[in-house]
């Protein structure tokens, strides 16, 4: 023999289990093919055997529109009628509200008490007075001043308390006092 040439070459092992196994996958996924096929004509079966029953819908009402036949009477919603019930409700007898309608408003009435910080008080001429902050201004008060928008009146100020009464409605609609406070802010560190 000479050195160049070689005995026919055989197939390796690996390669021929290869082959077989290929051969058997291929064999499988037929079979998986019929099932398949079998499976989709089922389904195609169904689909022309069940019919959906959809009831259509009802056409929608015809709108006719109406006029607003109070236009021309107050509006439910407005300040105008807000004050006439508070004006009569002021002619009754014995009311609370009665004597804040007719005194002039004074500036601090038009900011809630949850707005307001107190942030000192100091003593002037044997009456105590106190500084509330409101919207970064520094207001002075005294005992008889009004504030808040529930006719807050301060009856009393003490070094760390200003304490006042308001006049509110109960659940009743009755006009009734109530006690107020503000206490006085420390400085935040």
């Amino acid at each position: 023999m000479n050195a160049m040439t070689s005995p026919p070459a055989t197939p390796p092992m690996a390669a021929v289990r290869t082959l077989v196994l290929a051969a058997v996958c291929a064999a499988l996924l037929a079979a998986c093919g019929a099932e398949h096929e079998e499976l989709q004509q089922w389904m195609e079966q169904q689909r022309r055997e069940v019919k959906p029953n959809i009831t259509p819908l009802a056409p929608p009402k015809k709108f006719n529109p109406q006029p607003y036949g109070n236009a021309q009477a107050v509006d439910p919603f407005s300040a105008q009628k807000l004050s006439v019930a508070l004006k009569h409700e002021a002619r009754q007898p014995n009311s609370l509200l009665a004597a804040e309608l007719n005194r002039r408003r004074e500036p601090l009435e038009a900011f809630p008490l949850d707005a307001m910080s107190m942030v000192g008080s100091y003593n002037k001429q044997g009456r105590a007075h106190a500084l509330l902050k409101v919207d970064n201004l520094l207001y002075q008060v005294k005992v008889g001043d009004y504030l808040g928008q529930n006719y807050g009146l301060i009856k009393r100020i003490g070094e760390t308390e200003i304490t006042l009464r308001e006049i509110v409605q109960d659940a009743a609609g009755e006009w009734i006092e109530r006690p107020a406070s503000l206490q006085l802010q420390e400085k935040a560190r």
